[in-house]
């Protein structure tokens, strides 16, 4: 037998296993981390959660670098004297010789054995020097500022500047209460220069109308001659304003944001599906503000989609069931009594005599509950309501829905709406005589007329506000608005997203799921065992593949990909290409 002996395995140092990967070694604050090559330090400091103060940065925008507040000190190996290697310590990394000077973290990348320190007594005076800098001319106005509890300006004078001014002289003024567009208002005194809405309506927007003009003190944010910031991705720049500078007309002077409650939740109004965040207090919301997801709508929102929510709680809201009398007028009913007079009413129809007319706005759960209602019946007359639109090029959708795609997985079809015609020629020839209608004003969205409606025995209409379909109904029930229910939509990309409460429905206004529920079991005459919209999502998983091995609760705020449709998000599109050329960091 021969001895044979295996020769152990080299011990790589953390450095060198670094730079297999592609990575750099950097020592921030004393401690060594591991980067991509090419990474900003400031993105860098915010993977450790070490905090780097600034207001000119955002990671979807160019950097300008103008702002000096995220000043760090910046250390590198001293190069040896000809002829010497270089120290290291056990770790392989080599001592840090620092810099006499701070350097801007957002526009600096780190390099391999690079020392970076957020603290200490030069970056700390630096910062201090800056803060005193921007505070000059900025006016104290901060107990009636819109942006108190969410002001950078503010947070940061606190934790990074001087405990006392030793400005003596008069501030330079500057123009106050500006109506540069129709949704939003400029306060140049404000204005700290960061050039972040400059750079947002020019990068993103593809709307460059700001600029700055004037020097040095007097220095002031304009819209160009001639022009107004009217683009519908205007009240971006409010969301991205570190300050009070530029502040929302629907918001302005409302109420403090420390009062509101803040839910994470979807937009509904066409196929994107916006992330967003409703701001409520006491059942009222009181504004709405995108949600960071970057597979859906990177940081930003349209104006037009954010600003459509007064209607929630507006007087159109339907807050009780309603049964049309003899004379047209509609009276309020109890839900048990609505349930018993619609019972009775359908009994009266043969199945090729009922159509359902459901819509894009459905979650999941209330489209899967209208297929069971119509496989309850009978019909096979089950038809979506289209909304196509004009798109943007940015975020919104052509298709004005938010959950076209989900209604193609659940109700097994490729054009959802294919039914639509002939549901709306038999109403008008007389072979349909009854018709149920969720969620939708068939007379203002479906081409339907007030004459259609009338030659129907029976109509019931389910919506959350009054409309022309609603006056021609015989029986009219209350549903929730999308802030007041919990449910699942899928966008046109096919990303599975979940649809939280942030309000509660209004008078006795239902869940439209519940209303589905407790139709399907007045018709059955059996007690169904789906006591939440859990088990409505449950028993969607059992029927169609899409949605099996998952729960509500489960899917996470970012969504998950259920289908594959080959849709693209054009802004996310213009946003990876940014990227790619190394405009932007995020």
């Amino acid at each position: 037998m021969s001895d044979t002996t295996t020769a152990p395995a080299e011990i790589k140092l953390p450095k060198d296993l670094a730079a297999e990967k592609g990575m750099v070694n950097v020592q921030i604050d004393g401690v060594w981390h591991q980067f991509p090559r090419g990474t900003r330090m400031i993105e860098a400091c915010r993977a450790v959660k070490v905090e780097v103060p600034h207001y000119c940065y955002h990671p979807k925008l160019s950097v300008p670098g103008n702002c000096r507040m995220c000043l760090v000190q910046m250390g590198m190996a001293p190069r040896p004297a000809p002829g010497q290697e270089p120290t290291r310590d056990e770790n392989g990394y080599e001592p840090i010789g620092w810099m006499p000077r701070p350097v801007i973290a957002c526009a600096n990348t780190v390099a391999e054995n690079m020392g970076i320190r957020t603290t200490g007594e030069l970056v700390e005076k630096c910062r201090q020097g800056v803060m005193e800098f921007l505070l000059i001319n900025h006016p104290l106005d901060c107990p009636i500022c819109d942006q108190a509890g969410e002001c950078r300006l503010q947070e940061f004078s606190v934790g990074f500047g001087k405990g006392a001014s030793r400005f003596i002289d008069l501030k330079v003024k500057k123009p106050k209460n500006v109506d540069i567009g129709p949704r939003i208002r400029l306060d140049d005194e404000r204005c700290i220069m960061c050039s972040r809405c400059i750079r947002f309506m020019e990068e993103v927007a593809g709307d460059p109308v700001l600029g700055f003009t004037q020097r040095g003190t007097h220095t002031t944010l304009t819209v160009h001659p001639g022009r107004r910031l009217d683009s519908n991705y205007s009240l971006n720049t409010a969301d991205i304003c570190p300050v009070g500078a530029l502040t929302s007309n629907d918001f302005r002077f409302q109420m403090r944001v420390w009062f509101l409650k803040e839910t994470k939740t979807i937009d509904m109004n066409c196929g994107t599906g916006t992330n967003i965040v409703v701001w409520t207090r006491e059942n009222k919301i009181h504004r709405i503000t995108p949600r960071q997801n970057d597979e859906v709508n990177s940081c930003w929102m349209p104006d037009s989609h954010r600003l459509n929510f007064h209607y929630i709680d507006s007087d159109a809201r339907l807050t009780e069931p309603l049964l049309r009398s003899v004379n047209g007028a509609h009276n309020p009913i109890t839900w048990s009594e609505a349930y018993a007079k619609i019972a009775q009413e359908l009994q009266k129809f043969s199945a090729t005599q009922i159509a359902v007319i459901a819509s894009g706005r459905m979650t999941n759960e209330e489209l899967y509950l209208a297929k069971q209602l119509t496989q309850q019946l009978g019909v096979t007359a089950l038809s979506v309501v289209p909304r196509i639109g004009e798109a943007d090029h940015l975020l919104v959708a052509a298709d004005k829905n938010p959950n076209t795609t989900g209604a193609k997985l659940i109700l097994q079809q490729a054009d959802p709406s294919s039914q639509l015609n002939a549901v709306r020629e038999g109403v008008r020839s007389g072979a349909i005589s009854a018709l149920i209608s969720l969620g939708e004003d068939l007379i203002s969205d479906a081409e339907f007329t007030a004459d259609d409606l009338s030659k129907l025995s029976f109509h019931l209409h389910v919506n959350h506000s009054a409309n022309p379909t609603a006056s021609a109904a015989n029986v009219v029930l209350p549903s929730s608005a999308f802030t007041e229910k919990r449910g699942s939509m899928v966008n046109l990309s096919g990303r599975l997203q979940r649809l939280n409460q942030a309000t509660m429905p209004l008078g006795q206004a239902h869940d439209d799921w519940e209303i589905l529920r407790d139709l399907i079991q007045v018709i059955s005459k059996e007690k169904l065992s789906i006591p939440t919209i859990e088990n409505v999502f449950k028993k969607l998983g059992e029927d169609v593949a899409e949605f099996s091995n998952m729960t509500l609760s489960r899917i996470s705020d970012q969504g998950v990909v259920i289908t594959e449709t080959n849709y693209q998000i054009p802004l996310l599109a213009n946003e990876r290409a940014s990227k790619a050329a190394g405009i932007i960091n995020g």
